[in-house]
């Protein structure tokens, strides 16, 4: 259980958007705890003999964050969901990137770390769930949010619902729906 609060967090959030640097000084390792259990969460799933490379995916990910300038952050929820969405696009990102370099093409790779291993059919799964997110979100942009919140960012059903600004019922419907819909589409 981590030692503050889910309202203090949002508290230095607020701060920090309103240009208080000693907020971002306190709110960095209360976050990046959190950081870090949001990217083992997915690269968990990774197959076994690989090392995992959270603390890359997260110093890529909060280095993004913190060169973001003008964001109003609303509360910890917002800031976790931003999150889930940036780390969502690094892996699909390297996913892409490590696709194309098999083919022999030129792309730069994301660089998460010089040693970051994400297995090839990982990287696949990545980039079909990605496209499916994307057709899902034609359909019902709603439903493909909460899906990245769940899946990529960890958040709780009560979170999600505070990031969307709906009822905790209409998230689960929407993740039902959605994974649902997704299964389906991840099939064909």
């Amino acid at each position: 259980m981590p030692a503050h609060s889910p309202k203090e967090i949002t508290q230095l959030l607020v701060a920090w958007s309103d240009g208080d640097e000693s907020a971002l000084s306190e709110l960095t390792p209360l976050v990046y705890e959190d950081l870090r259990r949001l990217a083992h969460h997915y690269m968990s799933g990774e197959r076994k003999g690989h090392t995992l490379q959270t603390t890359a995916l997260v110093n890529e990910a909060y280095l993004r964050l913190i060169d973001w300038k003008n964001v109003r952050w609303q509360n910890r929820a917002h800031f976790f969901g931003v999150s889930a969405r940036l780390m969502r696009r690094i892996l699909v990102d390297f996913a892409r990137s490590r696709g194309y370099q098999k083919r022999g093409g030129g792309a730069n790779a994301v660089e998460l770390d010089e040693a970051a291993v994400i297995a090839e059919e990982k990287g696949t799964e990545m980039v079909a769930l990605d496209a499916a997110l994307n057709a899902l979100a034609k359909l019902d942009e709603r439903q493909s949010k909460v899906v990245e919140l769940k899946f990529f960012g960890g958040l709780s059903i009560d979170e999600i619902a505070e990031v969307l600004k709906v009822s905790e019922g209409t998230v689960r419907r929407d993740w039902s729906l959605a994974r649902a819909w997704l299964h389906r589409e991840m099939q064909s």
